[in-house]
């Protein structure tokens, strides 16, 4: 019984994948959010990726691989991960949890630089005020939702959804996949 659960998992993660898979429009939009972060990249802009949870690992994930390695021997890019411990929790008491990111955008966000906002919901507070703050700074939103896309899907100018699921862990295997994906486009393109 507890391998047919174990297995479960596996199949119902085929599943989801296999759903996004069956979508040619979502890699139409991982290529147009790739040249989104492309363009930032060639101008000397940066990309700002800011998650909760799970999603703000993935958004450190993201991050890192750029600003250091994936695959290949290549120069730093510039992305940052809005993920500082100190800055979350003075900002989180001084004015609010929901404020978290939305103050390092003010303080940080330059016209040009693209916000990757990731929200398996679409719907958290801080990730809305994030993308008003970089919307308001000039910057590019390229969000990353689940579900039915939550309010974060029409303020994007490129919004990815994984495929609709109960529960957030298969949201997020899509995620990962995505920002991959997302990784070894801009590799490809610029080196």
């Amino acid at each position: 019984m507890s391998q047919q659960i174990i297995k479960s998992h596996f199949e119902e993660a085929k599943n989801i994948l296999a759903k996004f898979l069956s979508d040619e429009q979502n890699f139409i939009k991982i290529e147009k959010a790739g040249l989104l972060m492309l363009d930032a990249i060639k101008e000397q802009k940066k990309i700002l990726s800011c998650g909760n949870g799970g999603s703000m690992c993935d958004a450190m994930h993201f991050a890192e691989e750029l600003s250091g390695r994936f695959r290949n021997d290549r120069p730093a890019l510039p992305a940052i991960a809005i993920s500082d411990a100190a800055h979350i929790t003075c900002v989180g008491n001084d004015y609010g949890f929901d404020q978290i990111f939305a103050r390092y955008i003010q303080a940080l966000g330059n016209e040009g630089d693209v916000l990757f906002a990731i929200s398996t919901s679409g719907n958290s507070a801080n990730i809305l005020n994030a993308i008003s703050s970089a919307k308001a700074k000039g910057m590019k939103i390229i969000g990353l939702t689940g579900k039915d896309g939550g309010k974060i899907a029409s303020l994007c100018d490129v919004e990815i959804r994984a495929p609709f699921s109960k529960f957030s862990d298969r949201t997020q295997e899509i995620h990962i996949k995505v920002i991959h994906s997302l990784i070894d486009f801009i590799e490809q393109k610029l080196f």
